[in-house]
């Protein structure tokens, strides 16, 4: 048997065996089949949530979402991010012709065949999510968006040989480095409260002999980070979130609301103006907004009418408005979410699919939108200064 890619490691009389691998990797897979066929460990530890596993032993999870629940537990930006990774990912596994994840499925099949207890080691994937959006100022999570929707749409391939050099940790540190370099804040949730939580799970694993099937880019953290205790239950908590966003948040629109009633009071005309300049700078952009995203026509009207108003309350936002507007008269169907995975191949496909479209008006309407709140607010503020 190979010993390519496969850590040893001794703890308190003890063996755990992590298999580093690929999730798009077809040697991958065979590899996990093989080591714990020939170990017959009493655990087998995978790099999976609760959520993923369920995902990937039921295929037509999908079938089950409710896009209204979605838009109001404001889910829309999270779940249109991890379609954007995972299509990454798909196509990938496309081009290889194995099945995203093959590795893990491999893991939970042999688990079971072997009679092994299967611990699904990795942290919940929204918490991360959650941490990793917690780290990262408005800047880094327009970039952040930016740089996962270039890779959705890139259609640069590799060959499976570059597949397997992925695997080696040099390379992997290389990347590592590459990619925190662009997103300094990122590597902390991404990779190394996951490198400590997945150690612990491995280690928490009952049975003499443990076999980890993780991704290889976690492979020399947990080589690390398995000497040490580490509180999962602080890994696990969503970060709190900071009083200063929720304070501006009411404080800059009754401010505004306070310049415009005074201006009106002072000079009707300058606060007709300001007024006028407010709704049509957020009304227009939101709407154009909805428009990219093929929004539906009293979709697009309907953030064009909302974004004056939800954008001087911080706890309602356009895209909520307009998303549940296109939900309402663009409802998708069983057919939807069974073509989900093929229609995040492509910038057409994305668009075309009713589920990431309701996804993609929310997002957008939101985000143009709020380029326009920013210049509408000037603009209210130039106009009184100008007046008085």
């Amino acid at each position: 048997m190979k010993e390519d890619n496969i850590t040893r490691i001794n703890l308190d009389g003890r063996e755990l065996i992590l298999i580093g691998t690929a999730h798009v990797s077809r040697q991958s897979a065979e590899q996990v089949k093989e080591v714990i066929e020939a170990e017959r460990p009493d655990s087998v530890c995978i790099e999976l949530d609760e959520q993923r596993y369920q995902s990937v032993m039921d295929n037509n999870k999908w079938k089950e979402t409710d896009i209204f629940k979605v838009i109001k537990e404001k889910k829309a930006t999270l779940l249109l991010m991890n379609l954007a990774i995972s299509s990454f990912q798909n196509r990938l596994a496309k081009q290889f012709e194995i099945k995203p994840g093959q590795e893990m499925i491999q893991g939970i099949e042999s688990a079971k065949e072997t009679g092994a207890n299967l611990v699904l080691a990795d942290r919940n994937i929204q918490i991360t999510f959650s941490r990793i959006w917690h780290n990262l100022g408005w800047l880094g999570k327009g970039q952040l968006l930016t740089s996962v929707f270039f890779s959705i749409f890139s259609r640069e391939t590799i060959s499976e040989e570059e597949l397997e050099k992925m695997k080696s940790q040099d390379t992997l540190n290389a990347v590592l480095a590459e990619f925190t370099e662009s997103f300094p804040k990122l590597k902390t949730p991404l990779i190394d409260e996951r490198d400590q939580y997945l150690a612990q799970k491995i280690k928490d694993a009952p049975g003499k002999k443990v076999v980890a099937v993780l991704g290889a880019a976690h492979v020399p953290g947990i080589t690390k980070e398995i000497h040490k205790e580490h509180d999962l239950v602080g890994l696990a908590q969503t970060p709190p979130k900071s009083v200063v966003p929720k304070i501006l948040g009411w404080i800059i629109p009754v401010l505004l609301i306070a310049i415009v009633a005074y201006t009106f009071i002072a000079n009707p005309t300058a606060g007709f103006d300001q007024a006028l300049s407010w709704i049509l700078w957020t009304g227009t952009t939101a709407a154009i907004g909805a428009a990219i995203a093929f929004g539906h026509p009293l979709a697009i009207l309907s953030a064009f009418i909302a974004a004056p108003i939800t954008t001087l309350h911080p706890l309602i936002a356009s895209g909520w408005v307009s998303g549940i507007v296109q939900a309402y008269y663009r409802r998708p169907n069983i057919g939807d979410f069974e073509t989900l995975s093929e229609d995040v191949f492509t910038v057409k496909g994305f668009w075309h699919n009713k589920v990431t479209r309701i996804l993609l008006v929310v997002v957008l309407t939101n985000l143009v939108g709020s380029l326009g709140a920013f210049i509408g607010g000037a603009d209210v503020i130039r106009l009184f200064f100008k007046n008085f």
